[in-house]
């Protein structure tokens, strides 16, 4: 038995697991948040309580202090030297990477070099690897990469009609995010199944505050919704998706804006929060939608257009889906959501829901199509968390 422990760092958070492996046991979860604001919040789960703390959480390397003396302050182990391995989520691997790896210098050279791709996630993804290397000395560590999973597209996917010249010196192409969730899913959706996921096609939509959405033949991704960065795709949260550059420049002239200010509006004040005005959470417009609020009823209908047009695109890329699937949070408990995209698909795609049972299918596995439906449509809660600690589990022979 080997203890492993999976971290997922965000630009502000950064969510854990302790496993037992390879039972698959959790023996703790939990998350720092607001990590570099005034005051962040430390939340930890064990043995049926929960903890929180408030307190300031001034960087990432204070986050990983809290957490690994709070292992041994609530007893979940007798001692650090128990741990036998860290798994860590980064966002950008580039083109170096297409699976995950064991960490050496020249990886953590190479993520420290994609940090241009990834600002507000690489560095912060190496600031947790050294302090977790720096109190866990002994341990080995994998990195797991999120657009590990999408290298199998192949050129005509990745890459974008715009100066050759610009991939080959500058790696601009499309990577792709969420791969380790898409992976997850997939594979889990053809267990379900009890089908082999290297015979299946499927659609994997992650919608969250960030979304993106996935085409996988035969286990391999063919195309993936995000771009050169998360900002690509579909509408989302705070996030525009993808959007005719014109705009861009046409309203930096208009308004007098910088390429950094720009770059905040579109990736923090667009998507749902600019076009509601009322806010980047669903449930938020929800509740706005369903008061009748016109810019609400705007905002739903503009999302699940946006995702409908990328999964009849997939669908026909394709040539035949076996199975979608919906996660995240939006994928796993948001039914109007899904009720929406279904029902713009349902006619092309021949599916046949129960959205009766789409209703009730919150936060659990479901399969939420009838029998005669040509796609199953499945709701999977995804398990990054457990994608890392298996692939550490198997590169380490833990």
């Amino acid at each position: 038995m080997s203890k492993i422990i999976s971290v997922n760092s965000g630009s502000s958070s950064l969510k854990f697991q302790l496993y037992e492996m390879p039972q698959e046991k959790v023996l703790c979860s939990g998350q720092a948040e607001r990590i570099g604001q005034q005051l962040g919040t430390f939340t930890i789960k064990y043995n049926g309580e929960k903890k929180v703390t408030n307190m300031p959480i001034p960087d990432h390397k204070t986050a990983v202090q809290k957490l690994l003396s709070s292992l041994t302050e609530c007893g979940i182990i007798k001692s650090l030297d128990e741990i036998d391995a860290a798994g860590h989520r980064i966002v950008q691997g580039g083109p170096y990477f297409g699976k995950s790896v064991i960490v050496d210098q020249d990886v953590v050279d190479k993520v420290q070099e994609l940090a241009e791709l990834a600002p507000l996630h690489n560095p912060a993804h190496l600031v947790c690897y050294e302090a977790f290397k720096e109190a866990l000395p002994k341990i080995g560590h994998v990195f797991v990469f999120d657009t590990a999973f999408h290298q199998t597209m192949g050129p005509e996917s990745y890459l974008f009609p715009v100066p050759y010249n610009w991939y080959k010196e500058y790696k601009i192409r499309r990577y792709g995010a969420h791969g380790t969730s898409h992976k997850y899913v997939n594979r889990r959706a053809a267990e379900l199944m009890n089908k082999d996921y290297h015979k299946l096609n499927m659609i994997t939509c992650h919608l969250g505050n960030g979304a993106s959405i996935t085409a996988i033949r035969n286990g391999m991704v063919i195309n993936t919704s995000m771009g050169l960065t998360p900002l690509g795709g579909i509408m989302m949260g705070t996030r525009c998706g993808d959007i005719d550059p014109t705009v861009v420049f046409y309203m930096m002239k208009k308004l007098n804006l910088t390429p950094d200010q720009m770059d905040v509006i579109l990736n923090k004040e667009s998507g749902m929060l600019g076009v509601s005005g009322i806010s980047s959470d669903a449930r938020d417009i929800q509740n706005a939608v369903n008061k009748g609020d016109e810019r609400a009823i705007l905002t739903v209908n503009l999302y699940a257009n946006r995702a409908i047009n990328v999964i009849g695109g997939y669908f026909m890329q394709l040539g035949h889906c076996d199975a979608m699937v919906f996660t995240a949070g939006l994928g796993e408990n948001d039914w109007h959501t899904r009720e929406r995209i279904l029902k713009g698909l349902e006619e092309g795609m021949h599916l046949d829901i129960d959205y009766d049972l789409n209703m009730q299918a919150v936060g659990k596995e479901c399969c939420i199509s009838r029998p005669d439906s040509a796609v199953q449509v499945w709701v999977i809660p995804t398990d990054e968390e457990l994608m890392i600690a298996r692939d550490t589990a198997a590169l380490l022979h833990l």
